[in-house]
């Protein structure tokens, strides 16, 4: 077959310790490949078919219909378009059944058994590749993950609960795995359905189902603070999200898109899938990019000793409770740090918030007091000294050499709040939001 000039692209359907071998062969005949998920069984494995692609100069593709399912797409755009604002939260309930949906040969579970019987589960590694790479999609690359990973009958590998954090801002994700023997799942596909939930600082999205049909109504809705809105609109058919995969096999194979998942994209999937699996198998957090190290043990070590030592306290323990080094000493520095906030600023952590806030440095030492109007608008800021605004909706107030300290890195704003050296006065809610504006 691979030595027909004729035939553009093949489609690798197996099992999936046949993969390698297969990705190789097509690759060096010249052919595209769309490969089915996950990938391979090792990073190693995935690593040698990459660079068979790479060196053929074909498409590579690790097909995945969930990121191409209409709920989930337009999560994904809602999301971007900041509808919710800042996303903070993913949750996803996974649960099959006993009964439903379409038959399924006994010899078409006999592979999955054995993946199984290897530690490869069927439902967090194998369906899992799905689960892992929507929540990728949706909020980003995961940075460590806890997984607690169990079984009720000693086959199937649920119940299951994962959760993880994502490496960019303040994220986090938590997947739910359940089999109820007993229920009949309504269903066209597979006896089995998943829902999502998204969480953002202004809203929150709900995908109400995916592959069978447990909840009725709309596919999607979303929360705005006032009450519900459905999108009854958007398709829900599990089949479209196939049809879209296809489509952007077909335009990555003539140029006109990026191939989703690429093989690289593919390949960190299946390192997050290995990394939920390790973490159940040695009962403890594991970091995602410890299953590239040399020494993943090792890595781990040296990642929480690092993370210990930075949530450490200062060393002396007057500093801790304000008796050590004088704050003044910094008080010069005050207004050079507070001109140079806006090179700090971090749009995205509040792109969302319109505010302007006080800042009223008091005379500390030698250097007088002073006062600036800090303006925050979706995304945009600016420092005015000389008055503090009008309007302002919150008023922070501290010595000179406190707020240099703070700037400097040199002291927590919470120990100077608890010192009473740094006041409040309006929306203390705001404190944090200004602290994430910039860093502080």
């Amino acid at each position: 077959m691979l030595a027909d000039d004729n035939l553009d692209a093949v489609e690798i359907l197996t099992p999936h310790t046949l993969h390698e071998q297969m990705v190789v062969d097509a690759a060096r005949a010249g052919k595209h490949i769309a490969l089915q998920k996950p990938m391979t069984t090792s990073l190693d494995s995935a690593d040698r078919m990459l660079a068979a692609a790479g060196a053929a100069g074909i498409v590579l593709r690790v097909t995945d219909n969930y990121v191409f399912y209409p709920p989930i797409a337009m999560a994904r755009k809602m999301i971007d378009d900041g509808v919710i604002g800042t996303p903070t939260n993913l949750r996803i309930k996974m649960i099959s059944g006993g009964s439903g949906g379409w038959d399924v040969p006994a010899s078409a579970w006999e592979w999955r058994l054995e993946e199984n019987a290897a530690g490869r589960g069927m439902q967090t590694f194998d369906h899992g590749h799905h689960l892992w790479a929507t929540a990728w999609f949706l909020l980003g690359d995961v940075e460590r993950v806890a997984a607690w990973i169990d079984s009720v009958d000693g086959i199937i590998d649920s119940p299951a609960v994962i959760i993880w954090k994502y490496r960019k801002g303040v994220r986090y994700g938590m997947c739910e795995y359940a089999h109820a023997a007993g229920m009949n799942i309504p269903s066209k596909y597979y006896a089995n359905d998943e829902w999502l939930e998204i969480t953002g600082t202004r809203g929150i999205i709900a995908i109400n189902r995916c592959t069978g049909n447990i909840k009725a109504g709309p596919g999607l809705s979303f929360f705005d603070g006032s009450g519900w809105r459905d999108s009854p609109e958007i398709e829900t058919d599990w089949a479209e999200g196939f049809a879209g995969a296809t489509r952007n096999f077909i335009d990555a194979i003539r140029g006109q898109a990026r191939p989703l998942l690429s093989g690289e994209q593919g390949r960190a999937i299946l390192k997050l899938n290995l990394a939920i699996a390790r973490s159940s198998r040695l009962r403890r957090e594991v970091f995602v990019d410890e299953l590239d190290a040399a020494y993943p043990g090792l890595f781990a070590w040296k990642k929480r000793r690092q993370e210990r030592k930075a949530a450490l306290p200062p060393k002396s323990f007057l500093s801790r409770i304000g008796l050590g080094k004088k704050d003044t000493g910094y008080a010069g520095r005050a207004r050079e740090l507070t001109e140079g906030l806006l090179q700090r600023f971090h749009p995205d952590a509040v792109k969302e918030w319109q505010v302007a806030i006080g800042l009223h440095l008091l005379a500390d030492g030698d250097v007088p007091e002073s006062r600036y109007s800090i303006f925050i608008d979706h995304g945009n800021a600016n420092i005015v000294e000389g008055n503090l605004p009008e309007n302002a909706e919150l008023v922070v107030r501290v010595p000179s050499g406190t707020w240099a300290a703070i700037l400097l890195g040199n002291k927590r704003i919470e120990t100077a709040f608890l010192q009473g050296k740094l006041k409040l006065d309006g929306k203390a809610e705001h404190g944090l939001k200004l602290r994430d504006a910039f860093g502080i």
